[in-house]
């Protein structure tokens, strides 16, 4: 039987690292790994994020380390890489470093998202390891006709999505670095608390709980908004590290490799250390991951407000026209309707929630459209995957509420 290999993962504490920890180095279970280390910016004794209920029993495992780090330190990620003595150097790395607050300067983004992926992909190269994998959370706006697959050049939406996709060819031209690139959807599931559907879901109930109906006004809702369980991204990291630690970067390349363009400014790029030349067309694998639901606006919004005992509407003509032109200033409007209203049922839960990481404030990147339709077939027919929850279902709805109520971050409410 072949040593199972050694992982570090990097980033992602409020995203997707616990989950991918979780699947890793289970409590119960059998292992994938020998030795697992989590390097990130927070602490987690005591926490500066939320960590959910089930990350602290990975933490207390045998051959299991979190160690807190600033990543823009080039000597801190190479420290980061030495093995504890008598361990095996690690072999996979889980790169989910980036920036996802979406109101940081473009300043920040280059430093906590471009700059830091470099280092730790310099850092990796160097060291030799056998599987470099890469998470790009969804920063991408596809056209009308989808769903799109990895050979279509999709586009960045905002200047921090547009460092996302800039550290994607940086690190596609490293040629020594064993990368996989894992392009998804939006994340959901149990302990997913960041991105757009668990904001969706928290004012979902809030308007059940009103019996108003929830709306928005991007009709007639046909944009995709392609979901996929945080169990499959987890997945996914792993069946992408071992396809391409049994290949190699080179063989890699000519299965799956894709062009990655360019979308950056020009005169933004040449002052920044590590930017490809505009002109340059690098290449690595991709692979888009989302489920099999075909998410749309209409689609999503309805099932997860039906779920509450609600429904999912569109503003009239009029206030649609109205709301596009000014979206910037009827924000506070919308949310006046409901905010005060998450407080008042955090307030009455029985017991009464005094502290939650979940948020019922939909600012103007929450609102804003979104249109995100890939076609998850190459992962499928290359690597091989198969997803573990191809469906977003009520059951998968039922199963992240009832985890955040058990771990009180939700609502306990009579009758509901």
């Amino acid at each position: 039987m072949s040593q199972k290999p050694s992982a570090i993962i990097f980033g992602g504490l409020n995203t997707c690292s616990r989950a991918l920890a979780a699947l890793l180095v289970p409590p119960e279970g059998e292992r994938l790994v020998s030795h697992l280390r989590i390097v990130d910016k927070f602490s987690v004794y005591p926490p500066t994020t939320y960590l959910g209920a089930e990350f602290p029993k990975v933490l207390a495992q045998p051959d299991v380390e979190y160690r807190q780090a600033n990543l823009t330190v080039p000597s801190a990620v190479a420290s980061a890489f030495d093995p504890p003595s008598g361990k095996a150097p690690y072999s996979y790395v889980f790169d989910l470093t980036g920036e996802t607050n979406h109101d940081r300067s473009e300043v920040i983004a280059i430093k906590m998202t471009f700059t830091v992926a470099r280092i730790i992909g310099l850092e990796a190269a160097r060291r030799k390891v056998n599987a470099y994998v890469r998470l790009q959370q969804p920063v991408y706006e596809t056209s009308d006709k989808g769903p799109h697959d990895e050979k279509e050049d999709v586009k960045p939406v905002r200047p921090l999505d547009v460092w996302w996709h800039e550290t994607l060819r940086m690190l596609a031209s490293i040629d020594s670095l064993p990368l996989v690139i894992l392009r998804i959807g939006f994340v959901y599931g149990p302990y997913v608390e960041f991105g757009l559907y668990p904001l969706v879901i928290t004012v979902a109930s809030i308007y059940g709980y009103m019996n108003k109906p929830m709306k928005t006004p991007w009709g007639p809702g046909k944009d995709g908004v392609n979901t996929v369980h945080i169990d499959d991204v987890s997945g996914g990291l792993w069946a992408c590290a071992e396809w391409i630690a049994s290949l190699g970067r080179q063989q890699a390349n000519l299965t799956a490799g894709e062009k990655i363009y360019f979308h950056n400014d020009r005169s933004k790029v040449k002052d920044i250390e590590g930017t490809c030349m505009p002109d340059a067309q690098p290449i690595a694998p991709v692979f888009n991951l989302v489920d099999d639901s075909e998410m749309t606006m209409a689609k999503g919004g309805s099932m997860i407000t039906e779920f509450f005992g609600t429904t999912f509407e569109f503003y009239s003509f009029f206030e649609n026209a109205l709301a596009k032109l000014k979206l910037d200033d009827v924000v506070e409007e919308i949310n006046e309707h409901h905010v005060g209203t998450w407080t008042e049922m955090l307030q009455t839960s029985n017991p009464p929630i005094v502290q939650t990481p979940l948020d019922a404030y939909m600012d103007l990147w929450a609102l804003s459209r979104r249109k995100l339709s890939y076609n998850n077939s190459k992962i499928k027919k290359v690597v091989g995957y198969k997803l573990r929850r191809p469906q977003f279902t009520h059951d998968a709805l039922r199963e992240v509420v009832d985890k955040w109520k058990a771990e009180g971050s939700w609502p306990a409410l009579e009758g509901r």
